[in-house]
């Protein structure tokens, strides 16, 4: 299949230099292309092939080099021809990985929120690369009961239980330690307003029942508005940070790097903008986050019931087996989803 005027010989030539550039990180010869597995063209071919890829963009030669290095439009071109086959066959995990894998998912009744933090870790030590795992919205997530439980005089803690098993903790100022009984008839109510109501639904939830003293009304009301003023945070959890201190050469990249994933509102504006755009693969610009323009992000969504409710990614530089890391991404993925829909 031919790409913008490039033939299939050409994208040959430039997926040999590309997986030799990923395996070894040095510039890519003619001379390693020629001796290279699949590829039955004369060395003056590849010369004259890798300087026209050269030519088009595809490849770059740094500094004085004899040898040539992929740009994104490069990685992007070979990206776009990776069959299936390649993936399953680079991204075959081996027997502890899968032993991993499997142990991990078969005993994953925590909460949610330990899940998610737990597969992001599991994901960067799959693939060496930093990890970013995102789960279902909490905002979406129906509540089961709730209560009110002071731990001062002057500060408590709003907590609710979640269908989706997370557990949504919000602090509460009180004007006066309200009592025993207090609390109490405040929790009653505020079981009867929220339950079986989704989070995002709680500042318009309606207060009925049994007509209470003017202290129960307040606090029931202010705990209403605490949960409902936190149910904005997204869940995302990074895993394996320190691998970028090893994936590139330069401290200002790693820092640079480091600093954006902890602006967590910018990674999220990151997969909501792949995930809507059904793109598995970033690749350095294309992130459209400035500071990632020397990385890649490799992302599957995460699927309950036949929505989209999260996602399952890794980021590295751009210098990534991306066959590798597409079907380790996928794997954990459906491991993942369908361990939401069992609950």
């Amino acid at each position: 299949m031919a790409t913008s005027g490039v033939d299939d010989r050409r994208i040959a030539i430039l997926r040999a230099v590309i997986e030799h550039y990923v395996s070894t990180g040095q510039p890519v010869g003619s001379g390693h292309v020629a001796v290279m597995k699949g590829i039955r063209v004369s060395a003056a071919t590849i010369r004259n092939d890798m300087a026209a890829l050269e030519a088009e963009g595809f490849l770059a030669q740094p500094h004085t080099s004899a040898g040539r290095v992929p740009t994104d439009k490069g990685y992007r071109l070979y990206v776009d021809h990776l069959t299936t086959t390649d993936v399953a066959q680079a991204g075959r995990l081996d027997a502890v990985s899968r032993q991993r894998l499997g142990d991990f998912f078969d005993t994953a009744h925590v909460r949610l929120e330990d899940t998610l933090h737990r597969t992001s870790l599991l994901l960067a030590k799959l693939t060496n690369h930093t990890a970013v795992v995102t789960g279902p919205s909490v905002a979406e997530a129906v509540v089961r009961s709730a209560q009110i439980v002071a731990l001062s005089d002057r500060i408590g803690t709003v907590v609710a239980v979640l269908s989706n098993g997370d557990i949504e903790n919000e602090q509460i100022e009180f004007t006066v330690r309200p009592s025993d009984v207090q609390i109490a008839l405040a929790n009653a109510r505020l079981n009867d307003v929220l339950a079986g109501r989704a989070l995002s639904g709680v500042s318009h939830a309606a207060q009925t029942g049994a007509s209470v003293d003017v202290e129960v009304e307040s606090l029931v009301a202010r705990a209403v508005g605490v949960l409902a003023g936190g149910r904005g945070r997204d869940s995302v959890f990074v895993g394996g940070t320190a691998s970028l201190t090893t994936a590139f050469d330069a401290v200002e990249v790693v820092r640079t790097v480091l600093e954006t994933l902890e602006q967590q509102y910018l990674v999220v504006s990151l997969v909501r903008d792949m995930l809507s755009r059904g793109v598995s693969v970033a690749i350095g610009a294309e992130t459209g986050v400035e500071p990632l323009s020397a990385c890649s992000v490799v992302l599957a969504p995460v699927v309950r019931d036949g929505e989209t409710v999260g996602s399952v990614g890794v980021l590295g530089p751009t210098r990534m087996n991306y066959p590798a890391a597409l079907a380790t991404v996928e794997v954990v993925s459906d491991r993942l989803s369908r361990r939401l829909t069992e609950g």
